[in-house]
Parts: structure tokens; sequence; C-alpha cells
């Protein structure tokens, strides 16, 4: 029996295929069009016939491409592209296939192909050990197809085994050169271990057999984003959009990337294109929100804020956001503490009061509110959790909050301008007293006049 592959050929007739019945022509296009649904494995022999002759047959252990699932049977196409439909009592889905191919791999001990086949079942029951297993007794039993050594380096980076699967897919590249599969999954596996330059690099190399891959180029905009190519990371979502403007997630990792170059305006825009592609998208209002925030755009921001929250009531993120604008705002128009403290509380509950951001924000409210003694208590909390990096500043806000003075982004800046006002405040008054003595000085000496 040699393993079938399934592709679109235009074929006409009626055929009877044993319990299935096959429905006649198909085009590439419709195929190509339909949604995907997981192969089947069939679990019996099949036939295919054509005016009493046999011309086909679908025997136990095949995998069958499956364009549509019905109540009671499977509408699948056959390796010659004849469309058909199957019993669902003649074929199982791949998680349940184990049994059929320990059945066959007793038949058939030193068939290594039929370790591959129960390897995907292994794989689609989440078993990635048994899965490998399977794949190093096949290769080992002489199974040295490239395709082997890529499917073998998922199972390893399935495990974190990250030396071992590049370790395949280089295999598998000697082997096939040509073949694009190992490339993308080398990426990657690059992008776990933080080797972004040479993820862009085999991304590259995969776009040049898929130059207009929409998918390839996004993760190759991703890896560029990550080693901190901003420009050719944009350039790449620019290309996505010049096929299709409509791609959202390309505007909003071009919206995303714009806001870490510090370009808010162009991801509000982004991120505003976004909202027009779908108005339900909680996320990009939090994103548009944040950046309308940082350009000091807080009417807006708000709005979209309270939109995104609507949208979705438990999205942690943008009630935090929310917090941070009503607590620190300087338009008493829109500031706010009080809607400021439940909104970080809020978020503290959805996070289980284990985000340092949504802790922050609710020591920022309190304070926001004078409630100090609440807001020393939670920012203590943020000062043993937050990274290393940032416990200065969480020590010095906790500080202020000591000092009983509000949140400041820079801490330093705000206790020295506190420190002066205070000080030019003093001596105002200082010279107001001495102008006041002196006035009344002079009110004597004018009596003794």
């Amino acid at each position: 029996m040699t393993h079938r592959c399934c592709t679109a050929i235009i074929r006409r007739g009626r055929f009877v295929l044993g319990a299935a019945v096959l429905l006649g022509t198909f085009s590439s296009q419709i195929l190509a069009a339909a949604p995907f649904v997981e192969p089947v494995v069939a679990r019996v022999e099949m036939k295919l016939t054509a005016d009493e002759k046999v011309v086909d047959v679908i025997e136990p252990g095949d995998l069958l491409t499956v364009i549509e699932e019905r109540d009671d049977e499977y509408v699948i196409v056959t390796h010659d592209g004849t469309k058909g439909a199957v019993s669902k009592v003649n074929a199982v889905r791949i998680a349940e296939s184990g049994d059929i191919y320990t059945e066959l791999i007793q038949r058939h001990p030193d068939e290594g192909r039929y370790y591959t086949l129960r390897a995907s079942s292994w794989w689609a029951l989440g078993k990635a050990q048994e899965a490998l297993d399977d794949f190093d007794q096949a290769i080992e039993l002489g199974y040295t197809e490239a395709h082997a050594y890529t499917s073998r380096g998922l199972f390893h980076a399935a495990i974190g085994n990250y030396d071992e699967a590049i370790a395949d897919y280089q295999q598998a590249i000697k082997m096939n050169p040509d073949d694009v599969a190992p490339y993308i999954n080398r990426a990657a596996v690059l992008m776990q271990t933080r080797e972004f330059d040479s993820a862009a690099k085999d991304y590259t190399t995969a776009l040049k057999q898929k130059p207009d891959d929409a998918s390839l180029l996004h993760q190759r905009a991703i890896a560029f984003k990550s080693a901190g190519e901003f420009a050719k990371a944009i350039a790449d979502f620019d290309t996505i959009l010049k096929s299709n403007e409509r791609d959202i997630t390309a505007v909003m990792g071009r919206g995303y990337i714009k806001f870490q170059q510090g370009d808010h305006q162009g991801a509000a825009d982004d991120f505003t294109l976004a909202i027009d592609l779908n108005p339900e998208d909680a996320v990009a209002r939090n994103n548009r929100g944040y950046n309308l925030h940082q350009i000091g755009q807080y009417a807006a921001a708000l709005k979209d804020y309270n939109q995104a929250i609507k949208l979705a009531p438990r999205y942690a993120l943008a009630l935090q956001n929310r917090a941070w604008l009503l607590a620190t705002v300087t338009d008493e128009s829109i500031r706010d503490p009080h809607i400021a403290i439940d909104s970080a509380r809020i978020a503290c509950e959805i996070t289980n009061y284990e985000n340092v951001g949504d802790l922050s924000a609710l020591a920022a409210s309190l304070a926001a509110a004078g409630k100090f003694e609440d807001a020393v208590g939670w920012q203590e909390k943020v000062v043993e959790m937050v990274d290393a990096n940032y416990k200065p500043f969480a020590e010095k806000t906790l500080a202020r909050y000591e000092n009983e003075r509000p949140f400041a982004a820079d801490p330093d800046k705000a206790n020295a301008d506190e420190k002066a006002a205070a000080e030019a405040e003093a001596e105002a008054k200082e010279k107001k007293k001495q102008a006041n003595r002196n006035d009344a000085r002079d009110d004597v000496v004018d009596e003794k006049a």
C-alpha cells in the first residue's frame, strides 16, 4: 500500500466506493476555497469502481482528505482527485487512529512508514514524546525521507529539544533544499531561542520560493521587529497590505511597531484602520486609546478605553490603562481617581493580583484619591514583585506615597520640582514676613515722629 496524498484534479462521472458514494467532479478552485477540515483515517478497505470496474482501492490506514463533514459521513477526495462520501463508521479522526496503525505495525514490523503515521495520532493526542519515539523507530528502520526529519523536528521542538530540532531541520534541508517546510520550522525554533536575525534569514529563503505568501511575510516581519529592524518589519507589512489592504493582522502589526518606535500618531492611525475593518475589535480600541493618551488626546483615549471595556468587560489591560489615565491626567474635567480605583481593582481581580502593572495602577489611583496608606500597601507589593530593572523606580514611587505625594512618571524630577517649589514658596513667605516687619517698623517710626 502506498501513502495517498490527495490533490485536486478534475474528473467526471459518478462512482461507487465500497461503503462510500462518490459524488462526481470538483475543481481545484473549489477545493482551495473550502474550509479546512482535519483529515481522517480509513478503518477498512474500500473499493472504488466505475462501470463495475475497480479503479482504485482505499486501504486501512490511508489518510483521506476531508473537504466537508456531514452528520453521518465525510466528503473526501481520493489520491487522484475524485470526490466521495465515506460513512463515519469506516473512518476515524487522526487522534483515534492509533489502534489502526498499531495493528499495521504488528503485521509489518519493519515498515517504518507506519510508525510515522502512528506518530501523527500521538501528536493529535498531545503526546509529543510518544510521537517522537515512533519517529525515532521509523528512521532507525530506514525510513529516511526528508519529511521524516522535518516531522521529527516538530516533535523535538514541541518538548523543548531545540538543538535536536534544528539538527533534524538541517538534515531535511540537506536532503531536499527545495522544500520550504524545514526552513519555516527552523525559523520558528530560532524565534524561540531568540536568534531573530537567523530566523529572518530562514523566512527570507522560504519567501524566495513563495514570494507572495502573506503568512511568511508576517512571520518575517515579526522576526525583524524582534531583532530591532523596525523599518524592515514595516516594509514587510506594507507589502502585505499592497496585496490586501484589508489584512487586519498586518495593520495591527504595523501599528504596534510604530508604537514601539514612538510614532504614536502613526500607530493611532493604523489602529484606526483596524477599527474600520473590525469595529468590534477591543484590542484595536485599547491600542489606539493608549497611543492617543501618549500624545495628549485624553478625552479620545478615554472614549477608546471605555469602548474596549464595553466590548470585552474582562479586558484587564484596557481597565489598567483607563485607571492610569483617570488617576494621572491633569485635566480636571477628565480626572477621576475614584473610577480609576474601581477600574484598577477589577483588573487586579481578573489577574488574581499577580500583574505588577495592575497593582501599580491601583496604588497610583489610591494615591490620586489621597488614600496614601492604602497606596503604600499595594506599592510595597509592587516592589516585592517587580523585575530588578524596575525596582529602583518602584522604590522611588513608594517613597513618594509614604511622603503623601502622588504618582510621578519621573520621581526624581518631580521631587526636585516640588522641593524647588516649596523653597520658593517658603522664600516668598519669608519675604512677605520681612516686608510686613519693615512696614510695622516704619509705622512705629512715623508715630514717634
